[in-house]
């Protein structure tokens, strides 16, 4: 029987003309070695040598309280917090760390990822070709594409020459300079595997350069070159599950990380623009209502900020900023976050079938993150700062309309809000018996319980979780 339905269906497909007209490749061909001489060794070495110097080695030590016992850690957790009183002591130990970097400065300037220097009390910089030691000292930080700008004191260094990474195209052949496990300066080569990834959940600011040249740990802030020895990225992290390089490494593109850099020296921090909407991309069946097929679509608007100042709604689709094209949310998060605050620009977006211009002053990002926030009272719990819950942050979270609460915007680290188990992004919703409304209400009822044990609700990830605070 299922001989007989087999033959029907390939009789069918003849009779009814299914013919697929397949392209091929021409069958006459040369395969040929590059420029091969029994007499030359193919080489990439001049390509790199100049850029192999720019590149250093950066060892920074802190210190860290841990365990001093094998048990300590699990009985710190909040969970078994609930049901064993335990404090056991954890004592402060130094930890070293090892990561690149790259001088973009004859005079000492370094760039390197935020988390190589992050928290360091001390960091010595070790160029590639020497065993001289050099202390360097923090110019600037941002955490949100995580770079950060360190300095030594010496002249007449080797600084990398930078390349226009807008320009890169898959394929390109491309290097990997760094200190990978500590072992030295080391190169490793490839390809660029992708261009303008985003969404991975790295950084705040993502539009990173795929890679497959070997990345990894220590590699972190070491450079991605072309075959030209030309700064096109700096290498940042590695997509893997055992911590081994598996080929897909990422690298901070060299536009982005020159725009910081020069942000990060002339002002020692980045202050970025902020028009005050949540954005996301288009659905397929939202692009069948709008006329543009490309932009960044505005899920809500915040109150009293330049966009709502501007009259931009909920439903626009932003389709330009100055001109410049918005293909998706994150091109127009990076755009506007590249500006700085107080400047004026034009947004063009879709509303109804049109398309309509506005021109608006950028508010700051920091000050607008930061408007309601509030430290909570000392005397109440130490090491936590809360924001009331309102619209843009219920939509941000996707949350119900009608909750209501504090939600947790951060934690100092070795506080006793850390201690207790309290995350950046936690809901605060309930102290006891008593339901949290407001920040005030928080500070009311933990007051109220001082002494004693108490259970604080919490919701985290959409889950509500029970921490235990004394």
């Amino acid at each position: 029987m299922k001989k007989t339905v087999l033959l029907s269906l390939a009789l069918s497909a003849s009779l009814f003309g299914a013919n697929i007209d397949i392209s091929e490749a021409g069958a006459k061909f040369d395969r040929v070695n590059p420029e091969f001489s029994k007499d030359v060794v193919l080489s990439y070495h001049s390509s790199i040598a100049e850029a192999k110097k720019s590149v250093v080695n950066i060892s920074t030590k802190s210190k860290h309280k841990v365990a001093n016992n094998p048990m300590a850690e699990m009985f710190n957790d909040p969970f078994f917090k609930q049901f064993f009183d335990f404090n056991l002591p954890r004592q402060e130990r130094e930890v070293s760390s090892l990561g690149s970097g790259v001088i973009i400065s004859d005079d000492g300037y370094i760039v390197t990822n935020n988390h190589v220097v992050e928290n360091a009390d001390e960091i010595v910089v070790t160029l590639l070709d020497n065993d001289k030691e050099y202390k360097a000292k923090v110019v600037g930080t941002d955490s949100k594409t995580d770079l950060a700008i360190i300095k030594i004191e010496e002249k007449r260094l080797s600084a990398i020459k930078f390349a226009d990474s807008s320009k890169a195209v898959e394929g390109d052949i491309v290097f990997a300079i760094g200190n990978p496990f500590g072992v030295g300066g080391t190169i490793t080569q490839g390809i660029v595997s992708a261009l303008n990834k985003n969404n991975i959940g790295l950084n705040q600011y993502e539009n990173f350069i795929q890679t497959d040249a070997s990345i990894n740990p220590g590699n972190s802030g070491g450079a991605l070159v072309d075959s030209r020895g030309a700064l096109i990225g700096i290498n940042s992290a590695i997509l893997s599950r055992s911590g081994g390089n598996n080929g897909i490494g990422f690298a901070i593109p060299s536009n982005m990380v020159k725009d910081i850099a020069k942000k990060l020296i002339s002002d020692g921090k980045i202050e970025r623009g902020y028009i005050g909407v949540t954005i996301s991309d288009m659905s397929k069946e939202q692009k069948e209502i709008y006329n543009s097929k490309e932009g960044a679509l505005i899920s809500s608007v915040e109150e009293g900020l330049p966009a709502d100042k501007a009259g931009i709604k909920r439903g626009d689709l932003i389709i330009k900023v100055d001109d410049k094209p918005v293909k998706n949310a994150n091109e127009l998060k990076n755009l506007v976050g590249s500006m700085n605050p107080g400047s004026k620009v034009e947004i063009e977006f879709e509303r109804d079938g049109k398309n309509q211009k506005v021109t608006l002053k950028l508010d700051s990002m920091d000050k607008s993150s930061n408007a309601g926030s509030s430290n909570v009272d000392e005397g109440a719990l130490e090491g936590l700062s809360l924001k009331n819950l309102d619209d843009e942050i219920r939509s941000k979270y996707a949350l119900n309309k009608d909750l209501k609460g504090a939600i947790v915007t951060n934690v100092k680290a070795d506080s006793k809000a850390s201690e207790y188990g309290f995350r950046k992004g936690d809901i605060i919703i309930q102290i006891g018996q008593n339901d949290v409304e407001n920040i005030d209400d928080f500070n009311k009822y933990i007051k109220a319980y001082k002494g004693k044990k108490v259970l604080v609700w919490v919701i985290r990830n959409g889950i509500p979780q029970g921490l235990v605070i004394r």
